[in-house]
């Protein structure tokens, strides 16, 4: 498989997850702003979407959007426990952390990166993503990873996505739960080996 991915973007979860999973693939680094990957070539001809993550599948074509990208690679290694089987109810409440990350912290999150969002607006994004931290800082006063003892694939998509408070002037020392997590997920080799690899570490 070949992942297509931006150094510290929404890709870096199915990086994690990629290598959790313990499945080989290759990485393409891809330049947003021009569509061009690393090699000078058109990313637009492999995704119309232009968007990161997207990944080449080994029997032909792509597959997009992260979320989706995370538990195709998860049911390919049903063995890594990254998420629970068909079915389950664990399984839904993996994909319900997916889409509160998603909805609410993930495009959140999307204005803060635009240098054309007013100052007064940023102010009110940071408080709703307050918000959202202190949802996150309560649950995880219990609980190791989103769903308990057992790291996910929600976790990979949290972790990637709460990374990018600091940039933004945001302290998560505020919510010490919510900063202990992220320092665990942070020491697992798999995490350490993809911020490596982006040169985030």
């Amino acid at each position: 498989m070949k992942l297509y991915m931006k150094p510290g973007a929404c890709s870096l979860a199915s990086h994690i997850v990629l290598r959790e999973a313990g499945l080989p693939f290759d990485l393409v680094k891809v330049d947003l702003a021009t569509k061009k990957t690393e090699d000078g070539g058109d990313f637009l001809a492999v995704n119309p979407k232009g968007q990161v993550p997207t990944l080449g599948l080994d029997e032909g074509g792509i597959l997009t959007e992260g979320a989706v990208i995370m538990q195709y690679v998860a049911d390919k290694a049903p063995s890594s426990g990254l998420i629970p089987e068909h079915g389950s109810l664990e399984r839904y409440r993996v994909l319900e952390w997916l889409n509160f990350v998603g909805s609410e912290l993930h495009k959140t999150f999307s204005p803060l990166f635009r240098p054309t969002t007013p100052d007064a607006f940023k102010a009110v994004i940071k408080e709703n993503l307050a918000a959202k931290f202190a949802v996150l800082d309560r649950h995880l006063a219990g609980n190791h990873f989103l769903m308990g003892d057992r790291f996910t694939v929600a976790d990979a998509y949290c972790f990637t996505v709460a990374r990018w408070a600091k940039p933004m002037g945001i302290d998560l020392s505020r919510w010490p739960s919510l900063a202990a997590y992220m320092a665990r997920v942070a020491e697992r080799p798999t995490v350490r080996d993809a911020l490596i690899a982006e040169g985030l570490a």
